[in-house]
């Protein structure tokens, strides 16, 4: 068993497709925190080589906007490394307007929609309290 957990927290009133894409932002920025958070490169019987994927599984989580919020400032006074997407973010088209969105608001003052994270397994699970498994 790892030491670490990973988790995904969402706004459970988003579109299907904007959970799933930004899943996909916030797995890239818990990846980008860390190089060993990568596997080794996968080879099939006949020698195809296919990219490593991340060494340990992320649990996704769902909660309501009060609940995110209350998530958020508990990550914040952990010193948690974060994934974060804003809701600014589903209307800009590309990195720099994401980055000017998120750099435009005091933490206090972010709508936040979902965030990803990974540190230790207690932890994780402290700040992810009030979230439920997405299903």
């Amino acid at each position: 068993m790892l030491d670490t957990k990973i988790a995904l927290v969402v706004r459970h009133d988003l579109a299907v497709w904007q959970k799933l894409n930004v899943a996909a932002f916030l797995t890239s920025g818990v990846l980008g925190a860390a190089s060993e958070f990568l596997g080794d490169r996968y080879e099939d019987a006949a020698g195809n080589l296919y990219t490593p994927l991340i060494v340990q599984p992320i649990i996704v989580l769902s909660a309501d906007a009060a609940s995110l919020r209350r998530i958020h400032g508990r990550a914040m006074e952990c010193g948690a490394r974060l994934s974060i997407y804003i809701e600014e973010m589903l209307e800009t088209g590309h990195d720099a307007a994401n980055r000017a969105a998120v750099k435009g608001r005091r933490p206090e003052e972010m709508s936040v929609v979902r965030l990803g994270l990974r540190e230790d397994r207690k932890l994780v699970d402290k700040i992810t309290k009030g979230a439920r498994l997405h299903l």
